[in-house]
């Protein structure tokens, strides 16, 4: 028989068995003993061709080392990923230190002077303190300030002068309107006139530099100056209502809290409110036990008015006893003890007929 003979008669040995499985044909004895037969032949067939246990086990074996190298190569990927960017990321962080080095003395006009503000912006962000804050951005104004006396003397372009004063003028206003909200809420008298001292220093420092700069920068110069004289009014009208129970006017501008206007009604509780000096009253009346030198005590046989004139002993009777004028000050004098006298030696006479000698 051929391969296609038998290949057509085993698949409509095939289909046959399934129509009897399906009940769609009855069988008969020799058909359905053919087509067990056929069965365990299959079931023979697919038993002799299954690999045994030690096949069975060195193919899991193999499979499961191929999955493993699978899922090694994406880790080691991972971590060549992860090395690199943090290597990256150090050379950001070494580079972004070197040119933060090398902006520190930056201009404004200069390529490295953004980075310098980022700098200066970065240091106020990790700055919580508000007082803290507030005396960084005076600090970074001032610094704006030594920076335009560089620019006159290197000869910048004008628009070098517009970038440092407009910086000066935000970091100004940011300061003092921080430092006249914490003064107004906490106090601080002493920190006002710091502040109004520190305005006239920097005013009196871009008046030096006005003439050296170029004409079109002369009134930016000039409004710098003016918002520094309203620093130091402001700093005074504040101090004046420190002591008052309405200090501002519940709004506020660029410089901060606005100081309230009219009579002032003095707060006794405000931590600048100066308190009168203590001062102890003297006695109404010097005490009646201590007497006066002149002072003598009353007596009813003796006048209490001062004599004009030497005393006279009187006539008769007996003389009142002498009393002594105590002084100023007196003093608690040690007991004084009276020795009695020696007693008196007699000699007798040495010679008859005269009286005998008496010691002591």
């Amino acid at each position: 028989m051929g391969v296609p003979g038998w290949f057509a008669r085993e698949r409509a040995d095939g289909d046959r068995f399934a129509d009897l499985v399906d009940g769609t044909e009855s069988p008969d004895d020799d058909e359905f003993a053919h087509e067990l037969a056929l069965v365990g032949g299959l079931r023979e067939l697919g038993a002799g061709g299954a690999p045994d246990a030690e096949t069975r086990q060195r193919i899991r074996d193999e499979i499961a080392g191929r999955l493993a190298k699978a899922e090694a190569a994406p880790k080691r990927r991972g971590h060549a990923v992860a090395n690199l960017a943090a290597a990256a990321v150090a050379l950001v962080l070494a580079l972004g230190g070197i040119t933060l080095l090398l902006s520190k003395d930056a201009l404004p006009g200069d390529p490295l002077y953004g980075i310098k503000r980022a700098g200066e912006s970065a240091s106020l962000g990790l700055t919580f303190d508000e007082q803290d804050k507030a005396k960084k951005h005076l600090e970074f104004a001032a610094n704006r300030v030594g920076e335009l006396d560089e620019l006159t003397r290197q000869g910048a372009p004008t628009a070098a002068y517009f970038t440092g004063l407009a910086d000066f003028e935000t970091d100004l206003r940011a300061g003092v309107s921080q430092l006249t909200a914490l003064v107004t809420d906490q106090g601080g008298q002493a920190r006002l006139g710091e502040l109004r001292s520190w305005a006239r220093q920097q005013s009196d420092r871009l008046g030096l530099q006005v003439d050296l700069a170029p004409a079109e920068a002369r009134d930016k110069f000039d409004s710098a100056r003016v918002l520094l004289e309203r620093v130091q009014a402001r700093t005074t009208d504040l101090g004046s209502r420190l002591v008052c129970y309405t200090i501002t006017t519940g709004s506020s501008d660029e410089l901060g809290a606005v100081p309230a206007a009219g009579d002032c009604v003095r707060n006794p509780d405000s931590p600048d409110a100066v308190l009168p000096p203590v001062t102890s009253s003297p006695p109404s009346s010097a005490p009646s036990a201590t007497p006066t030198p002149t002072s003598v005590p009353p007596s009813s046989a003796v006048d209490t008015a001062a004599p004009t004139g030497p005393l006279a002993p009187p006539s008769r009777g007996t003389p009142p006893p002498v009393v002594a004028t105590p002084g100023p000050t007196t003093r608690t004098l040690p007991p004084t003890t009276t020795t009695s006298p020696p007693p008196l030696i007699s000699i007798p006479p040495l010679i008859p007929g005269l009286p005998p000698i008496i010691i002591g």
